[in-house]
């Protein structure tokens, strides 16, 4: 199965000059808790989390009405191409304990693959992959509990 088949296509993007307070909301509207931080062309150039909001605003206690994207990013992004097997992004995930992972064309976001696609696919996929997978993202310590 490639990335392509499972992926949400539908992905907001931000810039890098998008208020944290805009970026807030925009999560809560859409449900979601990540979000690519987007140059004028559309190329990924970081991301935020909900959990950066927390840890790396709220937390330090910058004011997210007025602190930009660019200030609490994470840059050097992992992505995947929506070509991959869905077994490469995976891979990508655990190696890198991430739960979402953009998916690009030239650096160009065109999609996202989340766990919870992972899981809405895991019969195709596998369901002891996908538990696998799970696993290594959630792993504390760099020791996984099984042998997957």
């Amino acid at each position: 199965m490639k990335v392509k088949d499972c992926m949400c296509g539908d992905v907001c993007c931000v810039k890098p000059e998008t208020k944290i307070y805009e970026i807030a909301k925009l999560m809560e509207k859409n449900h979601i808790g990540c979000v690519p931080v987007c140059d004028n062309q559309n190329c990924i150039v970081g991301v935020i989390t909900d959990r950066d909001i927390i840890l790396r605003s709220i937390a330090c206690d910058k004011d997210v009405k007025n602190t930009m994207a660019s200030d609490i990013m994470t840059c050097n992004v992992c992505t995947c191409n929506e070509n991959d097997d869905i077994s490469t992004a995976e891979k990508k995930m655990a190696e890198n304990q991430i739960r979402r992972i953009p998916v690009v064309d030239n650096n160009k976001v065109i999609g996202i693959l989340t766990l919870g696609d992972l899981a809405h696919y895991d019969e195709e996929i596998g369901e002891e992959q996908v538990c696998c997978t799970i696993e290594d993202i959630c792993k504390c310590g760099g020791q996984a509990k099984n042998n997957c």
